[in-house]
């Protein structure tokens, strides 16, 4: 049996040879900027996955001959297995009911980590366990990891990039087979993966792969077709063919799914747990743009509503020095009456010596500041306003009230 999926080194060269010239072109096209932002998302990336192994570090229980050793026999003895010239340092994370295993890579070293509850479900059929471990080893033993990003700006390609990342998890469950001693072990691991903890024991192997059939409907082609990973019970069905010296046969997809998917580019994460490590790091920094944003968008509207009452309160007051040629003391007296003062802002006042309206805000990350409009009298003897604020953000000051 060969240990590499079939289609996974023409997928690759076809992205590598894709993507060698978008990365040339970027570097020579901005005359070397373009290594620059590269350098920049290096540095980001390496923070990020720094933060991960450091997460690892000080939550993990790391897996050495003298914690877990039968744990770390199986790695051990499933690197020697498949030739992996250094066996990967590995711990193990309770990771809050994921049922599954990672394979990560930090500076030059590869990290393999299990998490408790396929352990924990698997004690009883260890050899289950090496076909995760096997699993995580191949995207080691292949690469997976390190040439991920060379061929990124290929692999958002419809079709090819998803197809790579598909053949890729094929391959390491080709690995994962080969480091069980009993091949049925492999689809014991897998039924776990589909079934969970407990039920995965009762898992009838035989009648789930025949669900495999059903792959083959315009839906499920399609979404496999734009997805990184095959279906399960596909991965299943070849792995049991393999067990038992066969080449697996894949079901055919629906042709109108094939067309469907060329204008669907992949825009899912593949390639391990530093590509799932960047996503989540690129979703906290977006987040910590947007979220900051959307909370000065809610005041902005919060304060132009409260802008606009005022504004009713000092046509309110010019209309009474109008007719009394001297302020109101109280907005009542004006003849204002409330309309709608949004959450968050206190009720309107007037300043009965100056006649300005006063805004006061009851947002916590703003208690306290102030908007005002000031009245004066123009040459023709009307009341003017102009509105403002000595301890408020411009930015979420309506734009009539920015200097």
């Amino acid at each position: 049996m060969s240990l590499v999926y079939k289609n996974e080194k023409r997928l690759f060269n076809i992205l590598l040879t894709l993507s060698l010239p978008v990365w040339g072109g970027l570097i020579i096209g901005t005359a070397g900027i373009a290594l620059v932002y590269i350098l920049s998302f290096f540095v980001f990336y390496l923070f990020a996955q720094a933060g991960f192994i450091s997460y690892l570090k000080g939550t993990a229980v790391e897996i050495t001959p003298e914690q877990f050793p039968d744990l770390h026999k199986q790695i051990s003895d499933s690197s020697q297995k498949l030739q992996l010239p250094k066996v990967p340092e590995a711990y193990l994370l309770h990771a809050d009911g994921a049922f599954n295993a990672l394979a990560t890579r930090f500076l030059g070293r590869n990290f393999i980590v299990l998490f408790s509850d396929v352990v924990d479900a698997l004690e009883a059929h260890p050899d289950a366990l090496n076909f995760y471990i096997g699993h995580e080893i191949g995207h080691i033993k292949r690469n997976h990891l390190l040439w991920g990003p060379v061929v990124a700006p290929a692999a958002i390609l419809p079709l090819l990039g998803a197809a790579y990342s598909r053949s890729r998890e094929y391959t390491c469950d080709r690995h994962g087979l080969a480091a069980c001693h009993d091949p049925a072990s492999a689809t014991l691991g897998l039924a776990a993966l589909a079934a969970g903890g407990n039920r995965w024991r009762t898992v009838n192997i035989d009648r789930y792969v025949l669900q495999a059939r059903d792959s083959s409907g315009f839906w499920m082609s399609l979404h496999e077709l734009i997805s990184d990973y095959p279906w399960l019970t596909k991965r299943v069905a070849a792995v049991q063919t393999l067990a038992k010296g066969n080449e697996p046969k894949q079901a055919g997809r629906h042709p109108i799914a094939w067309l469907l998917a060329l204008f669907v580019p992949r825009l899912g994460v593949g390639g391990g747990a530093g590509s799932g490590i960047v996503t989540i790091a690129v979703i906290g920094i977006l987040a910590a743009i947007a979220i900051p944003a959307y909370q000065d968008y809610q005041v902005r509207g919060q304060l132009n509503q409260a802008v606009l009452e005022a504004r009713v309160a000092a046509n309110a007051v010019a209309d009474y020095y109008q007719t009394n040629k001297s302020l109101p003391q109280t907005l009542e007296q004006a003849g204002y009456t409330p309309s709608y003062i949004p959450p968050g802002i206190q009720p309107i006042t007037i300043d009965a010596n100056t006649g300005s309206i006063k805004l006061t805000i009851d947002i916590p990350a703003h208690l306290g500041k102030t908007i005002e409009l000031v009245p004066s009298i123009d040459d023709n003897k009307q009341i003017v306003w102009r509105c403002g604020s000595s301890n408020l953000d411009s930015k979420l000051l309506p734009l009539d009230c920015r200097d």
